[in-house]
C-alpha cells in the first residue's frame, strides 16, 4: 500500500483516509465470523446518533440521500457542487452541526437551489421540515454549548432533552442520585414533560425510544454470542443484550464489571451508550462501538505499564489524599481497530479507556485500547503535509518529531488511557457531577498530564517502553506546538474554543507557557514574522506539568467546580486573535483539511452450498458511496 492511498479524498475543512486491518487476515473462520456480526452491531446503531445529535437530522438526511439517489440534472453545476461538499460534512458529522466546533453547517446554495433539487426528485414535502435547521443560521446554532451564564440546556441543539431547564435537569438527577448514588442516572434516556407536565425519562431500549435500532443491535449480537473467543465474552454479550432488552442500568454496571473482567480474548469490542461529551451536563451518553482485534506484539509496551500501574499511581506528584491504595485491573491493549461504528465514525478516537463509572474504575479497573492502525494512517496521510515544517522552530525539532514522533504519540495515548483515566480517586461523595459542564474537560486535562508527566520519566526507558527520553522531547514538542498554534487552525476567527479536547490541551499548553516564563522554559520567538514557541528547559516543563496534575486532580477529586472554571475559563477558552489570524494564514497555504475520518472496511460472507466458507474483507475508497449504503441498510 502507497503512503498516498490512505488519504482517499478532500473537502472544505476534512479529509478521509482509509485503515488497513492487517490482523483480520489471520484469524480462524470462528473468528472472522465473531469480527463479522460484531461488525454488523456497530453498524445497526447509526440512526441512534443522528437523532441525538440534533432531533432533525434524520429528516435532513433523507432529503440529503433523495437528492444523492435520484438527481437526474447537471452535478457538474457550482450550485450542485457547493450542495455536494454540504452533503458530505453533514454525513462526516452524523448530522448538521460540525463534529468539532459544534457549530451548524452554513450552506453555500439557496433555499430556492435546495427546494428545486427536492423537487426534482419527488421529495419536495420534505423541505418545510428541515428549511429552518439547515438555512436559518440563529436556530439550533450550536449542537453543545458551554458558555457561562446560559442554560446549557436550552441553549444546546442535541436531542437529549425537550422542554425543561438546566435548574430542572440538576434538580431532577439529584434527586436520583439520593436514591442510588452509583447508578448512572440518565445514561440511556431523554428528559421530556408529560402530558401533566412532570418530568418523566423516555428510555433508549428495545421496548421504548430507539427499539427499532436496539432490537437490530441485538440481533447481530446474538448472533456474535455464538462465536464469542470464550464463556466468560459470550456472557458479556448476553448482559449486554439483557441491558438493551431492558433498558436497567445496573444491568450496564454488570455488563461493564464482567466487560473489565474479560482479559483473555483476541477479540473484543465496545458497544452502547458510553461518552457523555455530547451533553452539557455530562448525563447523556452518545451510541458508539468499536470492533478491535488484539496487536500482540505491540501490547507488550502496554503489559509495561499496566503491570506496574501501581509504581505509578504511588509515584505521581498529587496530594496522598486522592491516590489509590491498590490498583486493580487495569487492561491496557494496542489493539486494530476492525469497525467503527455510531460516535466513532467517521471521525474516530485513536484509544479508549472505559468503563467511565467511576466506583466501577476504583474497584474493578479499566480497559484501555490504543487504536495502532488508526494512528498508522493518520501519521501516514500527514506525511510532507509540511504542517511540522512550517509551526516547528528548528530543524533540530524537526528531526527530533521525524525520529521519535509516532513512537511517543502512541505512547502518550498508552499513558493516557491506561493509566491516566485509571489514576487517582474521588473523595467519598463526590460525584462528576459536581463539576458539571467542566467535568470532560478536566478528566482529559488530567488524563494528558498524567501522560505528560510519566513519557519523561527514565522508569519507561527502564521498563523498555521507549528506548531513549528523545522520544517525550519529540512529545513535548508536539504538544506545545499543537495546543498553542496548530489546533486554533480548527476554529474559525474571532470564536472561543468549545470542544473539551481542545479547552485541555490549550489549558495545559497555555498554563505551563505563562507559569514557566520566569524561568524561559518555553520562549516565544519571531522570525520572518512568524510565530513559534520553543522548549528550552525540558526538566523544567515536565515539573510544571507535574504542578498542574497536582492542581487539576485535586480539583476533580473535591468536586471544586469553581477551580475548574477558573483553570478552564482563564486557560482553555480564550484565544489570542492576532496569533489566531496569523496560524489561519500560514496554514491555508499548506493545502491541509485540518480534520480527519475513515472509510470503514467492509466484510462479505462466502457461502457454498448455503454453509459459510470465509469471510472476505474489501477496502471501499469512496466516502458518499459507503454512507448511501449505510443509509439503505436500516
Amino acid at each position: 500500500m502507497k503512503e498516498q492511498m490512505y488519504l482517499l479524498e478532500q473537502f472544505d475543512d476534512i479529509k478521509i483516509l482509509r485503515y488497513d486491518v492487517p490482523a483480520f487476515e489471520g484469524l480462524s473462520l470462528r473468528e472472522k465470523l465473531f469480527v463479522y456480526y460484531l461488525s454488523q452491531a456497530a453498524l445497526a446503531g447509526r440512526d441512534i446518533l443522528w437523532d441525538q445529535n440534533n432531533k432533525y437530522n434524520l429528516r435532513v438526511r433523507a432529503a440529503l440521500e433523495s437528492i444523492l439517489r435520484a438527481y437526474q440534472g447537471n452535478r457538474e453545476t457550482e450550485e450542485f457542487q457547493a450542495f455536494l461538499v454540504y452533503a458530505k460534512k453533514v454525513f462526516f458529522a452524523n448530522g448538521v452541526h460540525h463534529h468539532y466546533s459544534m457549530e451548524k453547517f452554513t450552506p453555500s446554495f439557496t433555499p430556492e437551489y435546495f427546494k428545486s433539487l427536492l423537487r426534482e426528485v419527488g421529495a419536495e414535502q420534505l423541505y418545510e421540515e428541515v428549511e429552518r435547521v439547515i438555512f436559518d443560521p440563529e436556530y439550533m446554532a450550536k449542537r453543545v454549548v458551554l458558555d457561562e451564564g446560559k442554560d446549557l440546556v436550552q441553549a444546546s441543539a442535541n436531542h437529549y432533552y425537550e422542554g425543561v431547564t438546566q435548574e430542572e435537569v440538576e434538580k431532577f438527577y439529584g434527586e436520583k442520585k439520593k436514591e442510588n448514588a452509583l447508578l448512572s442516572w440518565g445514561l440511556n434516556s431523554t428528559l421530556v414533560r408529560d402530558e401533566n407536565e412532570q418530568l418523566k425519562e423516555q428510555v433508549w431500549f428495545a421496548g421504548g425510544k430507539y427499539g427499532k435500532e436496539i432490537l437490530r443491535i441485538v440481533e447481530y449480537l446474538k448472533k456474535a454470542a455464538e462465536y464469542a473467543c470464550n464463556a466468560h465474552q459470550k456472557e458479556v454479550i448476553e448482559l449486554l443484550i439483557r441491558y438493551y432488552e431492558t433498558g436497567d442500568l445496573s444491568l450496564f454496571d454488570r455488563y461493564s464489571i464482567e466487560w473489565v473482567k474479560e482479559v483473555a480474548a483476541p477479540i473484543d469490542f465496545i458497544n452502547g451508550f458510553i461518552e457523555v461529551y455530547g451533553d452539557p451536563l455530562a448525563y447523556k451518553a452518545s451510541w458508539e462501538s468499536v470492533v478491535q482485534i488484539m496487536d500482540e506484539e505491540a501490547c507488550e509496551r502496554t503489559r509495561k505499564l499496566a503491570d506496574n500501574a501501581m509504581w505509578f499511581e504511588r509515584n505521581a506528584p498529587i496530594d496522598e489524599r486522592f491516590k489509590k491504595s491498590e490498583v486493580v485491573g487495569i487492561t491496557a491493549r494496542v489493539v486494530q481497530a476492525a469497525m467503527l461504528g455510531g460516535d466513532c465514525h467517521p471521525a474516530t478516537p485513536i484509544g479508549i479507556n472505559l468503563p467511565n463509572a467511576e466506583w466501577i474504575r476504583e474497584r474493578y479497573g479499566s480497559k484501555s485500547v490504543t487504536l495502532d492502525n488508526i494512528t498508522y494512517a493518520y501519521d501516514r496521510a500527514s506525511l510532507n503535509s509540511g504542517v511540522l515544517d512550517e509551526f516547528a522552530y528548528s530543524d533540530e525539532e524537526k528531526e527530533l518529531v521525524r525520529t521519535y514522533g509516532y513512537v511517543g504519540g502512541n505512547v502518550h495515548t498508552d499513558l493516557h488511557e491506561c493509566l491516566g483515566h485509571g489514576s487517582g480517586k474521588m473523595l467519598p461523595g463526590v460525584g462528576q457531577e459536581s463539576l458539571k459542564n467542566y467535568y470532560s474537560t478536566i478528566e482529559e486535562a488530567r488524563a494528558d498530564l498524567f501522560a505528560l508527566y510519566y513519557v519523561m520519566d527514565p522508569k519507561l526507558v527502564e521498563l523498555g517502553v521507549i528506548p531513549s527520553l528523545e522520544v517525550a522531547k519529540s512529545e513535548y514538542c508536539n504538544y506545545i506546538r499543537n495546543g498553542l498554534m496548530v489546533q486554533l487552525t480548527r476554529v474559525k476567527l474571532g470564536n472561543n474554543l468549545e470542544e473539551s479536547h481542545m479547552r485541555n490541551r490549550q489549558l495545559i499548553a497555555s498554563w505551563v507557557y505563562e507559569k514557566g516564563k520566569a524561568d524561559n522554559v518555553i520562549e516565544r520567538v519571531s522570525r520572518d514574522g512568524k510565530t513559534y514557541f520553543t522548549i528550552r528547559d525540558y526538566e523544567a516543563l515536565r515539573k510544571l506539568f507535574g504542578r498542574l496534575l497536582a492542581e487539576v486532580q485535586r480539583v476533580k477529586s473535591e468536586g471544586d467546580f469553581e477551580g475548574a472554571r477558573n483553570l478552564i475559563e482563564n486557560y482553555g477558552v480564550r484565544i489570542d486573535p492576532v496569533l489566531h489570524q496569523e496560524v489561519l494564514e500560514r496554514y491555508q497555504k499548506l493545502n491541509v483539511a485540518p480534520y480527519a475520518g475513515f472509510v470503514n472496511p467492509k466484510y462479505r460472507l462466502v457461502e457454498e452450498e448455503g454453509k459459510v466458507m470465509d469471510v472476505k474483507i474489501e477496502y471501499p475508497t469512496d466516502f458518499l458511496t459507503q454512507m448511501l449504503e449505510y443509509g439503505d441498510n436500516k
